[in-house]
């Protein structure tokens, strides 16, 4: 059979999408549920990921282009022969056939050395449904974690839920391998909705159901014959359930449950957290007091426990229990010191201003990061590669407390400073005190407006250039009076024949400023990476910010210094129709090495714009104006602009900023300077 595979659109949750991006291009070759293209609903952005892991052969979508379910966009390579996989699970039904009646008979001879032989090649398929999720309702789902022919383990995620109060992961009851999926994004899901079917190994099937089903009567007289031949396994094979309760938390109230960490099923050891608290000094864990297997969770996110809250439901090993019942009276005194160490030492932090939130280990790129969606949120928000965060929960599993951590760390090391030994040390970080939450419906109607998709995506990046950039804005005005005569003249004649051209004096500006940054080439420049250096760049792209419905975006106009003003009034006019009409490519965005935003056509005085890292400074322009000038002997009427020019203060000094802005000021004002 052939290894090339169509890529089929799955369902998006609407009749048609938009083609936003391209993310992949034919000869690339991609993992298993990686993005091939980007599509946009009225609701949301979301990718189409590749079913197999493999080659792209042909892609037959483009940006623009309109999909739904079912489209083929493209072709690929399956690398490995999955490909076959359709052939492998129709095979795999007949040969399951073939293979009962041994099934049946492995009991009874697995005192024979090839009995295990022969149960770990047969296979079974299952199917996994959603458990008991807490709730009568249905719920959405707002991922899918799991693709056809994805090879997973007992516990791994298969599908994301989100309710009214917390997001939670479906898990997989079994190791196997996934034949087909059931669910999609944005479906609703309630308990016993099947979610996917499995192909489970027979080893591990034999081990789990046919163990406790089929194999019953042969394993009782095995568990009689360990029992008078040896006393340790029977210790080993007894259990006892206890119950797990919120110890002393050091508060006499109710605290507010933010994660829970377990689920029905989690094998835990002794001091693994079982849920994480929030009070109004720390967060903390309950850990649990045994190693055991939970078989029932009280609690979920939202809840408010205290002391003596129970918790879990835990099924222990028989040296845990025997160890428990010999000693009962002791584990509590033994809890003691520890949990009135973690009190003390909670309260001394939160005297001291200190977030309670150790620092972030050494950062390892594994590859993949094990997170719930609420965790991936303020990963997006902070632009936080979840890749280079260590996860300190069940499983490796990243914390909220995981990414802050991450963050204040990072923000502890100033690029420059580290290396000149002035580098904060300690809990010397900026210490950002959150706002908090109000209810403002009590003083007033109010209105709820989401925040638009650009929003969302430049509000961070926004607020980290903001925090970590030390800013200094250079205020300054330009004589456009003879540059605005002579735009107009040349307007006027494009009218006259039709061209259809229109030049606008943001023009002039990109022209003035590319001629200043050829003169003083720090503007443009970049820090390197490890804050010791600079990269200068030789080329001259001009980010200009346009206004569009969604918000504010900065496509780059390319090659500014070696282009005439007619040829950059063209692509200025043909960029900023893109823009507002939605239709910018990434590529449209990258590489600038200088911004100007213009607020010319609405009016101030002046303003201090934020530098668009990692670009090291930006241009902002105000509403020209008639001012009287004094020429020697009288005062005339001249057109001036406003310019405020900000910088990166770490790159640049004062004078040679004060400098730059003069420049560009004495181009606007004759532009004869431009072509010398």
């Amino acid at each position: 059979m052939s290894d090339i595979q169509k890529i089929i659109v799955p369902d998006v949750g609407g009749d048609e999408v938009e083609v936003i991006e391209l993310c992949v291009a034919v000869g690339d070759n991609i993992e298993a549920d990686e993005g091939v293209v980007t599509v946009e609903s009225d609701k949301a952005s979301m990718d189409i990921p590749a079913p197999f892991e493999g080659e792209i052969v042909s892609l037959s979508v483009s940006v623009g282009d309109k999909i739904k379910e079912g489209d083929v966009i493209g072709e690929m390579k399956v690398a490995g022969g999955d490909s076959g996989s359709a052939a492998e699970s129709s095979s795999s039904d007949e040969s399951s056939k073939e293979d009962a009646p041994k099934q049946e008979e492995a009991p009874k001879e697995e005192s024979k050395s090839d009995a295990a032989p022969a149960a770990s090649g047969s296979s079974e398929v299952i199917e996994v449904a959603v458990p008991d999720i807490g709730s009568d309702d249905e719920v959405d789902v707002i991922d899918v974690l799991v693709s056809v022919g994805d090879t997973i383990e007992k516990e791994d995620g298969l599908i994301t839920l989100e309710t009214d109060k917390a997001t939670m992961d479906v898990p997989s009851t079994h190791a196997g391998t996934v034949k087909e999926v059931f669910i999609s994004t944005g479906d609703k899901v309630k308990e016993g909705t099947v979610v996917i079917k499995l192909e489970v190994a027979g080893s591990g099937s034999s081990s789990s159901e046919s163990a406790s089903s089929k194999s019953s009567e042969a394993s009782a007289p095995t568990a009689q014959e360990s029992e008078k031949q040896e006393s340790a396994p029977t210790a080993s094979a007894s259990s006892e359930t206890i119950e797990v309760a919120v110890p002393d938390i050091g508060e006499d109230g109710e605290v507010d449950v933010i994660d829970v960490l377990v689920s029905v099923g989690d094998t835990v050891e002794k001091e693994d957290g079982l849920i994480t608290l929030e009070t109004d000094k720390a967060t903390m864990d309950v850990p649990s007091t045994h190693a055991g297997t939970i078989k029932e969770v009280f609690i979920k996110t939202g809840d408010k426990v205290k002391q003596g809250t129970l918790v879990v439901k835990l099924e222990t090993s028989g040296s845990s229990s025997s160890s428990a019942a010999e000693k009962p009276a002791e584990a509590p005194k033994q809890e003691a010191p520890k949990q009135e160490e973690t009190k003390q030492a909670s309260q001394q932090e939160a005297s001291q201003g200190r977030s309670p939130v150790p620092p972030a280990p050494e950062a390892k790129n594994t590859g993949k990061a094990h997170a719930s969606p609420s965790v991936r949120r303020i990963a997006r928000e902070f632009g936080v590669d979840l890749t280079q965060v260590n996860g300190s929960g069940p499983k490796n599993r990243i914390l909220k407390e995981d990414v802050q951590a991450y963050v204040k760390a990072e923000l502890a090391k100033p690029r420059t400073a580290a290396a000149s030994g002035s580098a904060p040390v300690g809990d010397n970080v900026l210490q950002i005190v959150p706002v908090k939450p109000v209810d403002h419906s009590k003083f007033g109607e109010i209105e709820e407006q989401p925040l638009s998709r650009i929003q969302k995506i430049s509000g961070p990046f926004l607020h980290r250039n903001w925090a970590t950039i030390p800013h200094v804005t250079q205020f300054d005005e330009a004589d456009i009076t003879e540059v605005e005569e002579f735009r107009k003249e040349q307007n006027a004649y494009h009218a006259k024949i039709k061209s259809g051209l229109k030049i606008t004096p943001l023009v002039f500006v990109m022209k003035a400023v590319a001629k200043a940054l050829e003169k003083y080439e720090v503007f443009n420049s970049s820090l390197s990476d490890d804050g010791e250096s600079l990269i200068i760049k030789k080329f001259i792209n001009i980010g200009i910010a346009v206004e569009t419905p969604g918000g504010l975006v900065v496509p780059v106009i390319r090659d500014v210094n070696k282009k005439g003003i007619e040829q950059l009034s063209q692509e200025l006019i043909e960029t900023s129709k893109k823009a507002r009409e939605g239709k910018l490519k990434a590529a449209d965005m990258q590489g600038g090495t200088f911004t100007i935003s213009s607020l010319g056509g609405i009016g101030g005085t002046a303003f201090t714009p934020i530098v668009n890292a990692p670009e090291v400074a930006i241009l902002g322009v105000s509403k020209s104006e008639m001012k009287p000038k004094w020429n020697g002997k009288e005062f005339e009427p001249r057109l001036m602009v406003p310019l405020s020019l900000s910088y990166d203060h770490r790159v640049i000094d004062g004078a040679v900023g004060a400098r730059f802005s003069t420049e560009v000021a004495a181009n606007l004002t004759d532009l004869r300077r431009i072509i010398l």
